[in-house]
């Protein structure tokens, strides 16, 4: 299992993904900066006298930031775990190569496992790097918290929608083909990724009771169909400590925007994701294991 892992890193590095969302990543990164430096000013040029309001203002600023930083970080690390694996099974046996691994005496759970942990480690390791520097810049040009807690949860919560997206394109390349799966997978993270902004600035659209409530229903059945776009909100939520903090830093819970933090995942939700993880990576092997070559 770990030479079928260690395999899938050679072949990503091999292929050029990696070096390519490194560079768009810096390229991300460069506008990011600028960005933040933008919204970093925001509050702090109307002559604010007193140290604790400039502090305040900064958290808030930082939120913001931050929020918009990881929603396009999420989109590109969502891509990057979908592209890397939506061929794994169906491209491979299609060229015939994957007929020659099985041939030898090795288990197909074990060459699943093993691809799996590949682009799951890829993954997160771009998670990484993508969540610090965010974060890093953000801490430039605004306020954010230092605890390192939070920083740990947060991070685990952005990168787990890594192995989820990366469990379910895999098993979706044991049922559809190479190309298929990848328009299937992109299809629906655009659709988590729609509900996620209807949510967010849904409270513009009417103020009608029935109107909000279908809104509501429809984004929640979204979230437990596809449910990376809200462990994103969850790892903002948990960064910033928004139930310590709400009445303390002028979060904006009612606007209609990126910065609406008043839809905020509960722990039962993060629990759900991680079980549907489990699951999807089950019904993968299982689906693998049947699968004719």
């Amino acid at each position: 299992m770990r030479i079928i892992w260690s395999i899938t890193w050679k072949e990503m590095l091999r292929k050029k993904v990696l070096l390519l969302t490194l560079l768009m990543t810096a390229a991300f990164l460069a506008g990011f900066w600028f960005l933040a430096r933008a919204f970093g000013e925001q509050g702090l040029a109307q002559g604010m006298g007193e140290s604790g309001e400039v502090l305040i203002a900064r958290f808030a600023n930082g939120a913001i930031i931050v929020t918009i930083g990881l929603m396009f970080g999420s989109f590109v690390l969502a891509f990057l775990a979908i592209f890397t694996s939506f061929s794994a099974i169906a491209g491979e046996a299609e060229t015939g190569i994957l007929q020659a691994v099985l041939s030898r005496p090795l288990p197909r759970w074990k060459w699943y496992a093993g691809r799996w942990l590949g682009y799951v480690t890829l993954g997160t390791a771009y998670a990484l790097l993508l969540f610090v520097s965010i974060l890093l810049i953000t801490r430039t040009h605004a306020a954010i918290p230092l605890d390192p807690a939070a920083w740990i949860k947060s991070f685990l919560l952005f990168s787990l929608a890594v192995p989820l997206l990366v469990s379910v394109s895999m098993l979706g390349s044991g049922l559809f083909s190479a190309i298929g799966n990848g328009v299937f997978m992109t299809i629906l993270y655009g659709t988590s990724w729609l509900g996620g902004m209807i949510e967010r600035i849904g409270s513009g659209f009417s103020r009608d009771a029935a109107v909000m409530e279908s809104l509501n229903r429809l984004t929640g059945v979204i979230s437990l169909v596809i449910p990376a776009d809200g462990l994103q909100r969850k790892a903002i939520a948990e960064l910033f400590s928004f139930d310590e903090l709400s009445g303390m830093v002028p979060f904006d819970v009612s606007s209609s925007g990126v910065n609406n933090f008043s839809s905020v995942p509960s722990n039962s939700f993060v629990v759900y994701a991680i079980m549907y993880t489990a699951v999807f990576f089950a019904m993968g092997i299982r689906r693998f294991k049947s699968r004719d070559l």
